[in-house]
């Protein structure tokens, strides 16, 4: 590295800790490993200009969960395991809110909705949200799912929809925002356009080989999400999700976070524009990538559905378009493990990282003896 004595001893070498990767995850990580080691050296490293996987570029779903994904979840998981996955993710969405205030995410419970296109889809989910609401009780000690009348006038949908009310929404660039000025006023060191390309260890220290050169510390926590297969081997996948949102429009009533066809779509209201995000399940194959951008077939779907269903009789601009990198599996729970003497990774938040991230991070950084 071309770098001075001053640089070198101050960010690249001597470090305790290296998180790798500044979403969410990495940062709750270093949060909590401050916490646990106040006099530590806690450096975080990121490859992007901002956090590079979901973090930043998801719709700011506080949620856990939707009737039809709990269903889904329940054909391959045991009720104890959705149970669990859901307790997970209520607890991540509670240190969040306690970590940084609800005024600095800009947190509002304005209720989550599932709205269906068929009949029969409703009538089954709604035939089941009894037995979900029991599953569930336990946590929330009251019913989660009921019915709700169209009152947003949604077309060529069913009449009703099931609410949850337990479901909220906050402000995503907030929250990484107040995130990492949580995690400097701690004493984190936060390095932005730095890439891990691999890493080593020997018994006292990992070495991780970057773009710009070595860079070392005494224990490795990676919190890389989507990208993970390309420094280690385990069961995740990347899932990109690409998003819309509109130009402001007037007199927008619409207010909540919806979702449709078990959370594949998801819209909300945002500063007077509709943001909708989802469409992977058109193409799972080409959206298992860690390349960013999005395709006409999802695209043209989500314009679809903003004409058809969510703003039928309004007139709309779309101003933005983006996708965000998420970290999948054939199951849902998180992986929190040791990767080796000195390397720990916390990955695969499934979709809901502004739910679990909070929690798999603390979860991480707890690994540590």
């Amino acid at each position: 590295m071309n770098y001075s004595y001053w640089e070198y001893k101050e960010w690249f070498s001597n470090n305790d800790f290296i998180v790798v990767g500044s979403g969410i995850v990495g940062l709750n990580c270093a949060i909590q490993l401050k916490n646990r080691f106040p006099k530590s050296k806690v450096i975080v490293l990121e490859k992007g200009l901002l956090p590079q996987g979901a973090s930043t570029k998801n719709a700011g779903f506080a949620c856990f969960g939707s009737t039809s994904e709990l269903l889904s979840d329940l054909k391959n998981h045991s009720e104890e395991e959705v149970f669990q996955l859901v307790k997970k993710r209520w607890q991540g969405l509670q240190l969040l809110r306690n970590l940084l205030g609800d005024a600095h995410i800009d947190y509002q419970h304005n209720y989550g909705y599932e709205l269906f296109f068929d009949p029969a889809s409703f009538e089954k989910c709604y035939n089941k949200t009894e037995d979900l609401n029991t599953l569930l009780f336990p946590l929330f000690k009251e019913n989660v799912f009921s019915i709700s009348r169209n009152k947003f006038n949604f077309k060529n949908i069913t009449p009703s929809y099931l609410m949850n009310k337990f479901e909220a929404q906050i402000d995503t660039g907030k929250m990484v925002s107040q995130l990492l000025k949580t995690a400097q006023e701690k004493g984190v060191k936060v390095l932005n356009n730095i890439t891990v390309q691999g890493f080593s260890e020997d018994t006292n220290h990992v070495k991780l080989n970057t773009n710009i050169g070595e860079v070392s510390a005494t224990k490795v926590f990676f919190a890389t999400n989507g990208f993970s297969r390309e420094l280690f081997k385990e069961n995740i996948t990347p899932a990109r999700a690409q998003v819309l949102i509109t130009s402001q429009i007037k007199d927008l009533h619409i207010k909540g976070t919806f979702h449709l066809e078990e959370g594949y779509y998801y819209f909300r209201n945002i500063d007077n524009r509709i943001l909708l995000g989802g469409g992977r399940n058109l193409d799972f194959k080409t959206e298992e990538t860690t390349q960013f951008g999005e395709t006409t077939q999802i695209q043209s779907k989500l314009e679809e559905l903003l004409k058809t269903t969510i703003l039928p009789n309004t007139t709309f601009e779309i101003s933005h378009r983006w996708s965000g990198i998420m970290g999948v599996g054939n199951q849902k729970k998180p992986i929190v493990k040791q990767l080796s003497e000195n390397c720990y990774c916390g990955i695969r938040l499934g979709g809901m990282g502004v739910a679990l991230g909070s929690l798999v991070g603390k979860e991480l950084a707890d690994l540590l003896n």
